[in-house]
């Protein structure tokens, strides 16, 4: 593929400003979810109960701020009702898996009207575990619901391989939108010109690469969004792993250096805010990827992982500190990590216009 034959979307008409992919702090009209069924990454009954209740914990904590969607695999909602309660709205639509972050859509906004952009889906880089029949529909299904109109990308992308600040820049890693396994043909231009044109942003800051563990057994070979988050223009927050011993402490003391050199769209230098791992390094005889960096920020709220473990009250201080106007809501992700992700991974946010 030339730089030439990637596709862009249509160009903006007139003066009407472009579509762009808002700030995760700016307010949001609702929060997407998708419920766990049966599948590989729920391998046993216990399984999938542990994680449909807490996929539900997540949705009463981001309830308690903004209206919920849950999109529920059909024969499903009789139970997902059950323990969600009368207060998330359901939209009965084929699933496969329960990212609603990957498989959903990425929406944007010129100011007055939404869209949502539809990544190319084939099961973080065409795992052997994914399956992705139905997932890889679900971003134009959500879309629908929605209202809006999906604008298709041909880029292999999933929404927790970004982050944005809202002014022009965007996270990327090149384990993810460069990677053999989702886009073998693309050079680091191309990938660029399509984020850029998707998401009215200017400027990729470049990771190499994520956490140890999520490159194992339902990884994402190296999503962002565990890794580093944008706060507020400006600033980041980064993932560090204290303990020598750990493989990540190598790979987080780089992520914080090449994010200390850059600058964002605007030509200011990057803040970072370090956030110190949990002191878990290993579950089950391996390293644990166990991260505060992947929060949801919605309406007034802040939903921060726990992980039963000292350094959650430290974390959440940081990140009242971060967000003095938002309400910060601690929620055990252990069974969402063990699974593949995290808080973050499971939601997806539709801005307000």
């Amino acid at each position: 593929m030339t730089a030439e034959q990637t596709p862009q979307p249509a160009p903006a008409t007139g003066s009407a400003p472009a579509f762009r992919m808002p700030p995760e702090w700016a307010p949001h009209a609702r929060t997407w979810m998708a419920w766990p069924g049966p599948n590989p990454t729920f391998a046993t009954d216990a399984a999938l109960d542990a994680a449909r209740r807490a996929w539900a914990d997540v949705a009463h904590a981001v309830r308690r701020h903004e209206p919920v969607t849950m999109v529920v695999g059909p024969g499903q909602q009789d139970h997902a009702a059950a323990l969600l309660g009368p207060d998330v709205d359901l939209v009965v639509r084929p699933l496969d898996d329960a990212w609603m972050r990957d498989i959903g859509p990425t929406f944007v906004s010129d100011g007055e009207r939404l869209a949502a952009v539809d990544w190319t889906f084939n099961g973080w880089g065409a795992q052997g575990w994914a399956r992705w029949e139905h997932d890889q529909h679900v971003a134009r299904a959500v879309a629908e619901a929605a209202g809006v109109p999906a604008l298709s990308s041909p880029l292999v992308n999933e929404g927790g391989g970004l982050h944005v600040d809202g002014e022009g820049t965007v996270l990327l890693t090149e384990t993810v939108q460069l990677g053999e396994e989702r886009n073998p043909d693309w050079t680091r231009e191309q990938v660029e010109a399509e984020v850029h044109a998707r998401l009215g942003t200017s400027k990729a800051i470049w990771l190499p690469r994520g956490l140890t563990a999520d490159y194992g057994e339902f990884g994402t070979l190296g999503h962002v969004d565990i890794v580093a988050a944008f706060v507020r223009p400006g600033t980041v927050v980064a993932h560090v792993q204290p303990d020598p011993a750990h493989p990540d402490h190598e790979v987080t003391r780089e992520t914080v250096r090449l994010l200390r050199a850059a600058t964002d769209a605007a030509g200011r230098p990057l803040e970072v805010v370090e956030i110190p791992a949990p002191t878990v390094t290993r579950v089950d005889g391996e390293w644990a990827e166990y991260s505060y960096i992947n929060h949801y920020l919605c309406n007034g709220g802040v939903v921060l992982c726990a992980f039963d473990d000292p350094r959650d009250e430290e974390a959440a201080a940081l990140f009242r500190g971060l967000f003095p106007d938002r309400e910060v809501t601690l929620v055990d992700a252990r069974t969402i990590f063990a699974a593949g992700g995290g808080i973050h991974c499971i939601t997806q946010q539709q801005p307000a216009v």
